[in-house]
């Protein structure tokens, strides 16, 4: 397979990505015959599974990130990708190679066809099959450890076919509650489905419901739990910069270093050595792209993917804490139908100034701006806004209205970090 033809018959499948999956369609059967096809290769791995309402992204790279400076070789598997699809793959940060994703999907594709014309199976989709070849590129390039991301809840998520050193939970809150369900309780129940029998659990969860479903959920499987606090804030940190010695912005990141630094610790106790050294080092080093990213201080352009609730809180927070003394602040914002946006936008109303309301071009669940609009009007009367047909334009009619003391922001979903990040850097490119 050449990667054009290997990238074609990959992007030729379902993608709920793209088409909002309902709860019939999350099963497990699909994934466990595709693998059974290629050798188990997850069953050649040791592993790190994480899930989470958010954070879970972060806490992946900080892991990865402090096992890189611990001396390991370490796969990491994430989704969705800001850029590129080989982003979703790396090793020790490097993501697949254009030819390893071709020779993998060699493999992989055989399997898919077979199931096609063999089982009473659907085809696979276009995460099962990048699960798939995450699990084999791992194997190939013989990763010492691979930290896995959940894509969507946890319970029949295509990546819940494996045994991990540790299952991790970084926090319960509302989203993808049409595949989950609409209590924090149900959905840490479907957050919680990465538990497995015997194998240990941190948990950053911390309200009293979701707290309980996880521990409920532990002590049936005879999984023993270890629980992370909510840390204490710190104090104000200067601007543009992490707290506690965490390389992310946002004193959330702290919550979410925890929460590494106790599956760090499950780590320890299985054989592996992870220096104190390492550790500092690797959360103080830690990159993640498109999360309350830097791009300019002068005006502040900010590049993030708050896409829900809970991370449209922790946004408005960070910047209120890292940008004190700022002038007009304005957002860029668009969002997929199937979150809470109204809720999002009151939450991000009650900081910027005005809204720059917009459209990815390359998801159709994208919410037409006009609705944004009159969302917006109606959470937040009087609030100014404009209303841009593409993403660009929303960015350079905002770029062009901010002073050099003003705030713009990017943010509303990965799909729109994602489709405005090279266009961010072209910009500010010297």
């Amino acid at each position: 397979m050449t990667y054009e033809e290997a990238t074609r018959f990959w992007y030729t499948r379902v993608n709920y990505e793209v088409r909002s999956a309902g709860p019939l369609d999350l099963k497990l059967e699909r994934m466990r015959s595709l693998l059974r096809r290629l050798g188990d290769p997850q069953d050649r791995l040791r592993l790190v599974h994480v899930t989470g309402t958010k954070g879970k992204g972060s806490t992946c790279a900080m892991l990865a990130s402090v096992l890189c400076a611990a001396g390991y070789r370490v796969g990491l598997f994430t989704s969705p990708h800001l850029e590129h699809v080989e982003e979703r793959m790396q090793v020790n940060g490097v993501p697949i190679s254009h030819a390893e994703l071709a020779s993998c999907m060699a493999e992989v594709a055989p399997a898919v066809r077979a199931m096609e014309e063999e089982t009473q199976f659907p085809s696979p989709t276009f995460f099962e099959i990048g699960t798939a070849l995450g699990f084999l590129h791992f194997v190939r390039r013989r990763s010492d450890i691979a930290i896995l991301e959940v894509g969507l809840g946890g319970r029949f998520d295509s990546t819940n076919v494996c045994r991990p050193l540790v299952s991790v939970i970084t926090n319960i809150g509302f989203d993808h509650t049409a595949q989950l369900g609409n209590t924090l309780e149900a959905i840490a129940y479907q957050k919680a489905g990465i538990i497995k029998r015997r194998v240990p659990v941190v948990s950053g969860v911390t309200q009293d419901g979701p707290r309980e479903v996880v521990r409920q959920v532990a002590e049936e499987g005879g999984a023993p739990l270890w629980e992370v606090k909510k840390p204490t804030p710190p104090a104000p940190f200067p601007s543009g910069r992490g707290a506690g010695g965490v390389g992310l912005l946002g004193a959330h990141q702290l919550q979410n270093a925890a929460v590494a630094v106790a599956a760090l610790d499950r780590l320890r106790s299985t054989g592996m050595h992870i220096p104190p050294a390492a550790v500092a080092r690797g959360l103080s080093e830690v990159k993640w792209p498109a999360r309350v990213e830097v791009v300019r201080e002068r005006p502040v352009i900010i590049l993030d993917t708050a896409h829900n609730v809970p991370s449209a809180e922790s946004l408005v927070s960070t910047l209120r804490e890292s940008f004190p003394a700022i002038g007009v602040k304005r957002v860029v914002f668009a969002v997929s139908s199937d979150k809470q946006f109204a809720d999002i936008l009151r939450i991000l109303a009650s900081y910027f100034d005005h809204f720059h309301l917009t459209k990815y071009g390359n998801n159709p669940r994208c919410v037409p701006p006009e609705k944004l609009a009159a969302t917006l009007a109606a959470v937040a009367p009087g609030k100014p806004f404009s209303v841009h047909a593409t993403a660009s334009d929303a960015w350079f009619a905002a770029r062009g209205a901010a002073g050099h003391s003003d705030l713009v922001c990017v943010t509303g979903s990965v799909f729109l970090a994602g489709e405005l990040r090279p266009l961010l850097n072209a910009t500010f490119a010297t």
